[in-house]
């Protein structure tokens, strides 16, 4: 460095240093012996104490209210971090106790079929431009058994019909398809007709023919299978009666029903293993085989 320099800065440390014990000095000395040179530098520190001091605080208020908006902001970061796990967690938990009300309420509907059945699980849906089901394909882990016209019911009431068997996959007609055609009775005065669907793209519909204009049929009424035919369970539910017309002429009346499943929220069915042979007089429809006993299948065929 030069020489001047350094002699520049030494002599500017030693003014810092003296200006700083004059003060020091002025502000020590009893007011009493002060000379009108401190008394005008005590006036003027304290008029700057009055003023900085104001402002120092709210520059120190200020900067502890950015470092706690600091630790605030991290702080809420971290809470909807955590609020966001905790969503997801709650979505899952609700979806597996969902999933699990569903398979105990199949699980119990197979238990109380009976009739030899198949879970299956709804793996494909073909919807109309109106968001309505028509069509629907299954699949199970005893695929070799499926056969056409095998029934496909839940725990709300009757699916419908297997209509063709592709490999793994199954398609179903919906009881709403106008493909469908199934035996049926009002539950409560037992009046029989079949149950076709309409096929309406922008609704979910049947109607029961054949119901004779004299038999006693309301809006509210539940229809169920028969079980004749050998295929459908007596009393599985069908539909719910929607509307009645009855004609001052013919022999039937017009009774329009509501389908009792959401085609559009199925997940998992049971499918009917109905036997493919046809009912024998005195024969129970779609009644469970008996087991063979051990000691019959031992001891052979008398």
């Amino acid at each position: 460095m030069d020489p001047r320099g350094r002699y520049l800065n030494a002599l500017i440390s030693v003014l810092l240093l003296g200006i700083s014990f004059f003060f020091l000095r002025t502000s020590l000395r009893d007011p009493g012996q002060q000379s009108g040179l401190d008394r005008s530098v005590s006036s003027a520190t304290s008029w700057v104490h009055s003023i900085s001091d104001p402002v120092a605080r709210g520059i120190a208020a200020v900067w502890d209210d950015y470092i706690f908006l600091v630790h605030v902001r991290r702080e809420n970061e971290r809470l909807r971090a955590e609020i966001a796990r905790l969503r997801q967690d709650a979505q899952r938990y609700r979806s597996a106790f969902e999933e699990n009300r569903r398979l105990r309420r199949l699980l119990q509907l197979r238990v109380d079929t009976p009739v030899e059945s198949l879970a299956a699980e709804v793996v494909a849906r073909d919807p109309s431009p109106f968001f309505r089901v028509v069509r629907l394909a299954i699949t199970t882990q005893d695929a070799p058994r499926l056969r056409v016209g095998m029934p496909i019911i839940t725990y709300d009431g009757v699916v419908g019909q297997i209509n063709s068997v592709v490999g793994r996959y199954a398609n179903v007609t919906l009881v709403a398809d106008s493909r469908s055609a199934i035996d049926a009775m009002i539950e409560r005065t037992g009046a029989r007709g079949i149950v076709h669907g309409t096929g309406e793209r922008n609704r979910y519909s049947a109607q029961v023919e054949y119901l004779q204009r004299t038999d006693d049929v309301r809006v509210g009424d539940a229809v169920v299978t028969s079980g004749l035919g050998c295929r459908f369970p007596p009393g599985l539910l069908l539909g719910r009666v929607s509307a009645v017309t009855r004609r001052e002429f013919g022999l039937y009346q017009e009774v329009e029903i509501t389908p009792a499943v959401d085609f559009s929220r199925l997940q998992d069915v049971l499918v009917l293993a109905t036997p493919q042979q046809e009912c024998r007089p005195g024969q129970q429809p779609n009644q469970r085989r008996p087991a063979r006993s051990q000691a019959g299948a031992a001891g052979g065929t008398s």
